[in-house]
């Protein structure tokens, strides 16, 4: 005998769309769609507007390749900025975290993501010939390579900086890499071994 589905196929598709969320599973996705439609209809009205506006108006920035609705963003854009310095990160996630550090006054580019052989994902697709002409620009006096602690971002740091080397572009701007060490506010005991021993090493004099 013939199993009827119990769910409507509307209800099923937006479970699916939920499931490209990062970190969703099936069940969680069942769950969201399940409360929009049951407790929250009008979320669910203004999460679908705000999609396809989102889609629609977000392009990227024309010089650090970040999202924006304009032809410059935010950063970009202010003049109040340290031109002579560039942050190389992977996402807008990544630029948005070094910006609530407070660290950073210099410009940024958006990898808009990192090389990742596996997943067919090599230089051309984070765009490193974007990048190699925003450092041979005259104004740009340091590169720092702040992609993340993986495997895949240390391959794509080795590939930003062997590119640099062999534009000559290495020898005639500062490069270099975040530093790792022990995150503000961890204690010893808690820190895996490679991170204390990254910090030792990297010590700097007080």
């Amino acid at each position: 005998m013939k199993t009827l589905p119990v769910t409507p196929h509307a209800l099923d598709a937006l479970t699916e769309a939920l499931r490209r969320l990062p970190g969703v599973g099936p069940k969680t996705a069942q769950r969201m769609a399940m409360h929009l439609l049951q407790h929250d209809p009008s979320g669910a009205e203004i999460l679908g507007q705000s999609l396809l506006h989102a889609v629609a108006a977000i392009r990227h920035c024309r010089e650090c390749n970040t999202f924006t609705e304009d032809e410059l963003c935010q950063v970009c854009a202010d003049q109040g900025r340290d031109r002579s310095q560039l942050c190389v990160v992977e996402s807008p996630s990544d630029l948005l975290a070094v910006e609530q550090s407070h660290a950073w006054r210099g410009l940024y580019f958006v990898l808009m993501g990192r090389i990742s052989p596996l997943d067919g994902i090599g230089p051309r697709e984070i765009h490193l010939d974007r990048l190699v002409a925003r450092v041979t620009s005259d104004e740009v006096k340091e590169v720092v390579i702040a992609t993340n602690f993986t495997p895949e971002g240390e391959a794509t740091a080795h590939a930003i900086e062997s590119l640099l080397k062999s534009k000559g572009l290495y020898e005639q701007k500062r490069v270099s890499r975040l530093a790792r060490g022990v995150p503000v506010g961890g204690e010893l005991e808690y820190i895996d071994l490679g991170t204390i021993a990254q910090a030792v090493r990297e010590r700097r004099k007080l």
